[in-house]
């Protein structure tokens, strides 16, 4: 049966050879599409954007290693999710926007959409949640802001792409319902609700194949299911085989290789391996999609307010800082004392993450340049520590004096550059030891002490009885400095509340021994239980719940109704101060048959409220609001019985509680036999043979079989026969011990330890072919002349 489509664009398409076809499926250059002027199909411009354009002037890299033009650095997704503010979210990508228009932009790269699975993911500060419910809405909000000025909006990384190790190779084993429930619901609902042109496909394997060649996921899932209509883009380097993925429901590939690819589809329709009707396909809805997009963007306004921008980075970052501890009300903090400011962030702030979302910032505030303007009574400074986690005497025992001499102490620490990075795991959740020294010193020496995170990510704190507050910050973009004193000063009423559970230690995470993922497969043995749905499942302690933050002022709750379309109760602000309050909707399955976490985020709402001011809140049940994803029937169903409404500040804290009796739709519990780890949540060593029975299948060998494939990573060149693949482990190697130790995260080496060999097609432009890799693997597996034979034919060849 041949492949039937209707185009719109036939009259374009028509007129297009078959090279022209299969060169517009792939990128010219890093950033941008082949233009065809004779037929009006201009050169498209994507760019990297989730919280700030890294719209880059010359040579290209996907890295954030050369620099990009002048953009407003915001606070990352990781921030601003701790806002629990879809409009916030929606202003903040409204702004992205504007400066992807007055930079030409037709395509924005975000946001990203990934679950945090692991709090030792690098690119967990780029973000939203450990929940897909609230990861979800705040997607959607970006994707609106972002296409409400033009550009079209590409939600990433589609999917289950949890790990930086290894992200280009690994297999990422999941079962189905997972699947859906954990990692692929947050896309779910932000194509649902705001329909973003394009989405980026990912680096890993999904239960075996490519992401980027997956016709369960880009089609049958992501169109079919979903209704999306746009477009989808590879992510920079991840096309496998391009000719399966066009096949498959894959549209762009990026970045260009010199047309090695389009030559690789031209031979495949030749040959009748592909049908030229879904060339014809993937170009209309290129065409479809981005020519709309590309025409507002070239009439859209070429400047944008930086000033205002700058503004609103700051309230995106006062909205979103979260205060976890404030013993004896010692913040707001009184600016007729004596502080100590103590660590280098205040100094030279961090203030984003490191990799393809690195933006070079219009301005970028530290607490030290401009805290005069906050009227303290004096101000000693003293670094404390070095940035590079080397450890100095000197240092400390400065440190030591100024908070001796201080009535208060602001300790400014958290991760550096090199601790959380794209390309890169964290190893542990530890916070660097000289800054672990240091804190120790000082509470030695002044117990009035403020701690201050900047980390895109959660730490242990070992030290936190020692202290009488904690502020974490996250990433808050180039305006942080001035947010976070606003809120130390009382200026702001802190309001955010966590995106992610703080466990005590990484040990007490449910992915402990499983993440990363060793060799070639990533196996998510935990299931559903990510996040709060584990540690709140099995009573697990920890430092600071799901949803947790506190205020200045207090909120009290009443009055809750519950009906067929949703809840509504009364909040009052019974404090002194003026403030937000976030107030989250949770739901309990009495006595389930079908295992789930014990509660599930719902819904959320945030209210700002005057002192004395009461304001009555409603949160609408939705579709799934009790459904559960039924793996034999295909289909969300609701398992009929009793289920408890929580209304709570936090994952641990609830506040009102109603049970109600929801009618269910008579679907069978699709697990046949007991799975006595997920039906109590302990997933902390599961079994091969329950896993195997929540996959449905035996579980796929990820060991390396003794010889290296093109889809090996340079990493693994460790297990290398041939003297040449050994010798380039050791550069490798040598070269990233070497960045370590100087406390750096060398993004060139780190992106070429986890490539895969075939990314030589592309990070050569094209100069290596398909067959030219395919020497090179024969090389270093120990086979010199007969990889160097077969590297010149093809080269010669171009094949």
């Amino acid at each position: 049966m041949r492949y039937k489509v209707e185009l719109k664009n036939k009259n374009i398409i028509n007129k297009m050879t078959l090279k022209e076809k299969a060169l517009l499926l792939s990128g010219k250059g890093m950033w941008k599409t082949y233009d065809f002027e004779a037929y009006g199909i201009p050169a498209f411009f994507l760019s990297d954007g989730p919280h700030g354009m890294r719209t880059q002037e010359g040579q290209g890299d996907w890295l954030g290693i050369n620099k990009s033009k002048a953009a407003t650095c915001f606070p990352t997704a990781a921030t601003i999710a701790n806002s629990w503010d879809p409009e916030l979210a929606e202003e903040v990508a409204s702004a992205l926007g504007e400066e992807a228009v007055s930079f030409g932009v037709d395509m924005i790269l975000g946001p990203g959409m990934n679950i945090k699975r692991s709090p030792l993911c690098g690119r967990n500060f780029e973000y939203f949640s450990e929940d897909p419910y609230l990861a979800g809405e705040l997607g959607a909000a970006y994707v609106k802001g972002i296409q409400s000025k033009g550009p079209a909006a590409c939600p990433k990384h589609f999917a289950v792409n949890s790990q930086e190790l290894r992200r280009m190779s690994n297999n990422s084993v999941v079962d189905e319902r997972t699947l859906r429930e954990i990692y692929t619901a947050a896309f779910e609902t932000t194509v649902k609700k705001a329909a973003p042109k394009a989405i980026m496909s990912s680096y890993n394997q999904i239960n075996g194949v490519y992401a980027n060649e997956n016709q369960d996921l880009l089609q049958k899932l992501l169109r079919d299911t979903f209704g999306f209509h746009g477009i989808v883009v590879s992510d920079w380097g991840a096309s496998n085989d391009h000719t399966e993925g066009v096949r498959c429901g894959s549209n762009l590939e990026m970045p260009g290789n010199s047309g090695t690819t389009a030559k690789e589809l031209v031979r495949a329709v030749q040959k009748g391996r592909l049908d030229e009707k879904i060339l014809d396909k993937r170009i209309d809805e290129i065409l479809t999609t981005m020519l709309p997009v590309h025409q507002l963007v070239e009439m859209g306004k070429k400047s944008f307010d930086a000033e205002e921008h700058h503004k609103l980075a700051r309230k995106a970052a006062a909205q979103s800082i979260v205060l976890l501890k404030n013993q004896d009300n010692i913040l707001p903090l009184s600016e007729n004392k004596t502080v100590a400011v103590i660590g280098e962030f205040a100094e030279k702030a961090r203030y984003q993450g490191a990799g393809s979302s690195l933006v070079n910032p219009t301005k970028v505030e530290n607490i030290m340049d401009i805290i005069d303007g906050y009227s303290f009574k004096k101000v000693i400074y003293e670094p404390g520590y070095h940035r590079n986690q080397k450890t100095d005497h000197r240092l400390l025992e400065c440190a030591k004096k100024a908070a001796a001499e201080a009535d208060t102490v602001l300790l400014f620490v958290g991760l550096d550059e090199a601790s959380e990075s794209e390309g890169m795991d964290r190893v542990h959740m530890k916070m660097p030891q000289n800054q672990l020294e240091l804190i120790n010193a000082v509470t030695g020496m002044n117990t009035e002490t403020v701690v201050i995170v900047s980390a895109g990510s959660v730490v242990e704190m070992p030290w936190i009885r020692k202290v009488k507050a904690v502020v974490h910050g996250y990433l808050g973009g180039q305006a942080g400095a001035s947010a976070m004193l606003d809120v130390i000063t009382g200026k702001t009423n802190p309001s955010g509340k966590l995106n992610e559970t703080y466990p005590i230690c990484y040990e007490d995470t449910p992915a402990y021994a499983y993440y990363p993922g060793k060799e070639r497969n990533s196996e998510y043995r935990e299931g559903l239980y990510v996040g709060y749905r584990y540690y709140d499942t099995v009573k697990k302690e920890v430092l600071f719940p799901f949803g947790y933050g506190l205020s200045y002022t207090d909120f009290t709750y009443s009055d809750l109704s519950v009906s067929e379309k949703g809840v509504s109760f009364c909040i009052t602000n019974t404090g002194n101060f003026a403030g937000a309050e976030i107030a989250q909707l949770y739901i309990e399955k009495e006595a389930p048959e079908v295992f789930r976490p014990v509660h599930e985020l719902k819904g959320f709402s945030k209210v700002f409220l005057k002192p004395g001011e009461t304001g009555r809140i409603e949160i609408p049940f939705e579709e799934r609001t009790f459904a559960y994803f039924n793996v034999q029937t295909g289909e969300w169903e609701i398992e009929e019985g009793n289920y408890k409404i929580l209304i709570a500040k936090n994952s641990r804290e609830c506040v009102l509680q109603e049970n109600v009796y929801q009618k269910g739709t008579g679907a069978k519990n699709p697990y046949k036999v007991h799975l006595s780890e997920y039906e109590t949540g302990h997933v902390e060593q599961v079994s091969d043979d329950s896993y195997e029975k929540l996959l449905g299948y035996k579980i796929p060998d990820g060991a390396w079989n003794g010889e290296l494939e093109k889809n090996d990573a340079f990493c693994q060149l460790y297990y290398a026969k041939g003297t040449v693949g050994r010798i380039i482990y050791r550069i490798l190697d040598k070269m990233m011990k070497k960045s370590e130790k100087k406390g750096e995260a060398n993004l060139d080496i780190l992106f070429f330890y986890n490539m895969p060999f075939r990314g030589l097609i592309n990070t050569t432009h094209g100069i290596f072919t398909s067959g030219m890799v395919d020497g090179f693997v024969k090389i270093v597996n120990g086979h010199l002349l007969t990889g160097l034979g077969k590297m010149l034919w093809s080269a010669i060849a171009r094949k």
